[in-house]
């Protein structure tokens, strides 16, 4: 769907100074590298389905609307994502972009009103126990087959983000500098931290980082370097964990991507420690113990067992 379907709405002045590409701009600025990249592709969506050149282009054909076709114009950019098969997280991802952009533009006094066009409901979590270990460690042996420096980069970049359950993004954030082999210590920037939290390294997950220390080399900079011949040497991006993770798990036989490593993880965690969910939280660094009663209550298959039971009540019942 292309926004060449709706009736242009008629142009009013804006009410402030700030010009759009100043609006722009200082929406984009001081925000975390993932934040700034999710929320740029995000912009640049909806500027290719207003068919426009540019982000100031798109900002400035929404904030040009009287508020009521503001809100339909948003309505319909929410009804194009949906048709084009976006997951709720992107869609919403996308939605929230736009939403924010306006937000500002109202702070700053450029627009009376903000958007009201909700996102579409997620069911979070729907699958929370990942490959498994068995899946973990088949995928473990596979990236270990290669013993070229590829080969031991993606080993300990499999290793943080099942034996420490850590976010793609906090891996491909990480630098030389944080990690401390000798100590067993890494220092992350978890999600919605702007500080560095120090982890401690199991030895296994030490001893597969210092196999790739020793050829990447300890000159400062990004721990994970891309090999490929188009961006060699530049700092390796989550969508590229990504792929890596899911052509070893395609060669082991094991469908996976970097989050059902962490679900992996924390699924084992909730093993080993007999449901500790306020232990597991300290590893996991969920902000929201609830959300580790649902990786519980998904291990344990809860519903499942109360379903055995309705079930043989039921039989049970028969015939009284």
């Amino acid at each position: 769907m292309m926004i060449a379907a709706i009736t242009p709405a008629p142009r009013h002045d804006l009410q402030s100074t700030t010009t759009v590409a100043d609006l722009v701009a200082a929406f984009l600025a001081g925000r975390k590298k993932t934040t700034l990249e999710a929320y740029r592709q995000s912009l640049e969506d909806f500027a290719r389905f207003l068919g426009v050149a540019s982000i100031d282009d798109a900002a400035r054909i929404l904030l040009d609307r009287p508020h009521g076709d503001a809100n339909h114009l948003a309505l319909t950019y929410r009804a194009s994502l949906i048709e084009r098969g976006l997951s709720p997280a992107t869609t919403n991802t996308r939605l929230a972009a736009v939403r924010s952009l306006v937000k500002l533009a109202n702070v700053l006094g450029v627009v009376p009103w903000t958007l009201q066009v909700a996102g579409v409901r997620a069911r979070a979590y729907r699958d929370t126990r990942g490959p498994g270990q068995a899946g973990v460690r088949s995928i473990v042996v596979e990236a270990a087959r290669r013993d070229d420096p590829k080969g031991l980069r993606d080993t300990a970049i499999i290793r943080l983000l099942h034996d420490l359950g850590l976010r793609r993004g906090e891996v491909v954030a990480l630098d030389v500098e944080d990690i401390d082999v000798d100590g067993r210590t890494v220092a992350v920037v978890g999600k919605g931290d702007t500080g560095k939290t120090t982890l401690t390294l199991p030895e296994p997950t030490a001893r597969a980082l210092k196999a790739w220390l020793d050829v990447r080399g300890a000159e400062p900079g990004a721990l994970f370097l891309n090999a490929d011949r188009a961006g060699k040497g530049r700092r390796l991006t989550g969508r590229s964990v990504a792929r890596i993770v899911a052509t070893l798990g395609d060669r082991a036989g094991v469908r996976c991507r970097p989050h059902g490593l962490r679900h992996a993880a924390i699924t084992e965690a909730l093993d080993r420690t007999g449901g500790n969910v306020r232990s597991v939280q300290r590893f996991s660094r969920h902000a929201d113990v609830r959300t580790l009663q649902v990786y519980d209550d998904a291990r344990a298959d809860l519903a499942g067992e109360v379903a055995k039971i309705v079930a043989v009540g039921f039989e049970e019942g028969e015939g009284r």
